[in-house]
């Protein structure tokens, strides 16, 4: 993507496209194991569930039912974290499968050949398919204030929202646990049960990674971590604000590398987008890549600038999940991986480059 289309692209629109950091940039299994996050007993517990069913969202909206949703239609990552904590979805919108017919990192555990898919990309969501599917609540993520439903496309909007009630959960401007508890709240609202020994053993794992990054980022203070993602034109790096990935690693001691604060008011709040030209204006000791896939992945980079970066050259690079599956099982790794990188990284970034110094000192 060009610079100037980047300019004129909406916030949505740059993050959904991957440009944005995915979800930290712009604006991104249970199954058959009863012993993973909730299992087959979660899904026998909403089948047996009966009776009204009440859920105030993140939106301060109150959806209310007359029964337990049964056909419910999701974001693709929200499906994921549901079905962590065995609840299943019949429809979801969203990158659900790759161009090979493969499933999707936002896809989790599903099995996706069991799905159906109303829209695998941006803008994409066919609206026919999900009235045959006789909808009870239709579910996702919002990373705005202002209650926006993610991958529902604008423009037909209200078309898809007269068909059936929506919940949003908010994965914006808050800490990683803040969103894990609203999902899990609503994963038991829809039969999970909170009880049981494998969410029990999902979130004492959780908790154990969170203490060990705390831990590494302590003793390594020194260890600047930077978050990027690539496009063909455009390096972003994101700020650690409004995410709640980068919000947690940073309250969890994490030397996050801040863009200018100018870069970052231009992008609401996000990012800072950089020709590759440039790419090395930030020093960063461990570089967390964007791992969607509509994102250049760091193999595929052939920039002689991004191979030149200290922490490229020291192999300090990490994959990071700027739009998290919001469940425990899911989370945990991404906490131990960024704990592993820092323990074992090595100091190698250099000073910033002395016109790139001036250049953010005039910009504060």
């Amino acid at each position: 993507m060009s610079n100037a289309r980047a300019t004129h692209l909406t916030r949505r629109g740059v993050l959904a496209a991957g440009g944005a950091l995915g979800l930290g940039a712009v604006l991104a299994a249970c199954g058959d194991d009863d012993g993973k996050s909730g299992g087959s007993e979660s899904t026998k517990a909403a089948a047996a569930k009966s009776g009204p069913w009440t859920f105030k969202d993140d939106r301060g909206t109150t959806v209310k039912l007359d029964k337990v949703p049964a056909n419910i239609v999701a974001f693709t990552g929200v499906a994921a974290a549901l079905h962590d904590y065995g609840v299943e979805v019949k429809g979801v919108f969203g990158p659900t499968t790759t161009k090979d017919g493969k499933a999707d990192v936002q896809a989790g555990d599903m099995d996706v050949s069991k799905l159906t898919v109303l829209g695998n990309e941006w803008g994409q969501f066919n609206i026919e398919k999900y009235a045959a599917l006789a909808p009870d609540v239709l579910i996702s993520t919002m990373f705005d204030s202002a209650g926006t439903l993610w991958y529902v496309p604008e423009e037909s909007k209200a078309k898809i929202l007269k068909l059936a009630p929506s919940v949003g959960i908010s994965v914006y401007d808050r800490q990683m646990p803040v969103s894990l508890q609203r999902m899990l709240a609503l994963a038991v609202s829809l039969g999970a049960d909170e009880k049981s020994a494998g969410i029990a053993e999902a979130k004492k794992k959780f908790e154990t990674a969170a203490e060990r990054l705390r831990t590494a980022a302590k003793a390594r203070p020194e260890i600047k971590v930077l978050a990027g993602s690539a496009s063909q034109d455009i390096f972003y790096v994101s700020g650690s604000n409004l995410s709640i990935d980068l919000e947690y690693f940073k309250a969890l001691g994490v030397n996050i590398v801040e863009p200018s604060a100018k870069a970052l008011k231009a992008s609401g709040g996000w990012f800072e987008n950089l020709s590759w030209e440039n790419v090395d204006k930030y020093p960063a000791d461990v570089i967390i890549m964007d791992d969607r896939s509509a994102t250049i992945q760091p193999a595929d980079i052939t920039e002689a600038t991004w191979k030149k970066l200290p922490a490229v050259k020291a192999g300090q690079v990490i994959a990071r999940s700027p739009e998290p599956i919001v469940s425990y099982d899911k989370c945990t790794p991404l906490l131990d991986n960024l704990a592993e990188a820092i323990e074992k990284a090595k100091k190698v970034a250099c000073p910033p480059r002395r016109d790139h110094l001036t250049m953010t000192q005039e910009h504060l």
